[in-house]
């Protein structure tokens, strides 16, 4: 039985630089279409990334369209691209894996309006306004405060806007707080952080603030728990039951329906020798974790897939 929902992955990112030409169907990655049969995958959201440290935002647009072209032609019998809540449902019918496409920095942009247009007909469904650079839309996440109390530029709050309009969701993970808010405020359909956990347990700035993710609630939003262990504890190494940990105290501070998978399996590394999750097929582990919390079968239900489908079914 298909059964939970990731929103973030970096997986097909990695395979467009991988020199041996693996593909989706089967890797040495944390996510393929064999793992996601044996995990239960019912839809993964997978980001096309792009790093523009010097703001050759031209280049990368481009090379956002070749990885979707990559994803179309990575799609199989069992694995089906959608672009609408009633594809996913179809697919879920059918008992095939759902994939989700997904833009990780939104600067790609580059101020040009039309762009939003091309990339939702090219199948992108949401877009990661900023990634750690600022761009067109605003400004990222930071140690530094004046940086992180700004908001979204006049351009990002008409692609909040317009995203609306189309039917994208708008995912706030990596963006300042001050641009998160002004998300908030702007947006008439429940927004994302596709990847962030709870800086009340991790204080780093990619994490969300109790008075965020209460925000986010309100909002009908959701926060996707994000594996990567710098974000799950702070000063020490953190353990697996620290991602239980983290959905534990969001339930606690914003309810059950804010708790969501974005787990950015291959997004980063973890240090040799430490023990984690390097597979999907490994995710029962998680909800073995979150049972060991006193999480419910109904909130792991909901932190599984249920949140998520929600949103989904409001904005796609």
């Amino acid at each position: 039985m298909r059964n939970f929902i990731d929103m973030h992955c970096d997986t097909i990112s990695e395979l467009m630089k991988n020199e041996r030409k693996e593909t989706l169907k089967q890797n040495h990655l944390c996510i393929d279409i064999e793992g996601m049969e044996k995990a239960g995958t019912l839809l993964q959201f997978f980001a096309c990334f792009v790093h523009v440290p010097k703001g050759d935002w031209d280049a990368q647009y481009h090379k956002v369209s070749r990885m979707i072209h990559r994803m179309k032609e990575e799609q199989t019998d069992m694995l089906r691209i959608i672009r609408s809540y009633k594809e996913f449902i179809k697919n879920e019918q059918k008992n095939k894996i759902s994939a989700l496409l997904t833009l990780e920095e939104g600067g790609v942009l580059n101020g040009k309006m039309e762009r939003l247009a091309k990339l939702y007909r090219k199948q992108i469904r949401l877009i990661t306004l900023t990634w750690n650079y600022e761009n067109c839309m605003g400004y990222p996440n930071s140690t530094d405060s004046k940086i992180m109390e700004k908001g979204l530029k006049p351009f990002g709050r008409e692609v909040v806007e317009r995203m609306n309009e189309l039917g994208m969701i708008v995912d706030v993970s990596h963006l300042s707080d001050g641009g998160f808010r002004d998300c908030i405020k702007i947006s008439k359909k429940p927004i994302v952080a596709s990847h962030s956990n709870a800086r009340a347990l991790c204080p780093h700035p990619r994490n969300l603030t109790d008075e965020m993710l209460c925000a986010l609630a309100e909002n009908g939003g959701v926060a996707g728990l994000n594996f990567y262990p710098r974000f799950l504890r702070n000063g020490e190494q953190a353990e697996i039951q620290d991602i239980a940990r983290h959905a534990k105290y969001m339930i606690q501070t914003a309810g059950e329906d804010i708790a969501a998978i974005g787990t950015d399996f291959d997004g980063f590394e973890v240090e040799e020798g430490i023990q984690w999750i390097s597979k999907v097929e490994e995710m029962e582990i998680i909800w073995e974790c979150m049972k060991r919390e006193g999480i419910t079968e109904r909130q792991i239900d909901k932190i599984m897939s249920g949140n998520a489908r929600r949103v989904l079914q409001e904005v796609l």
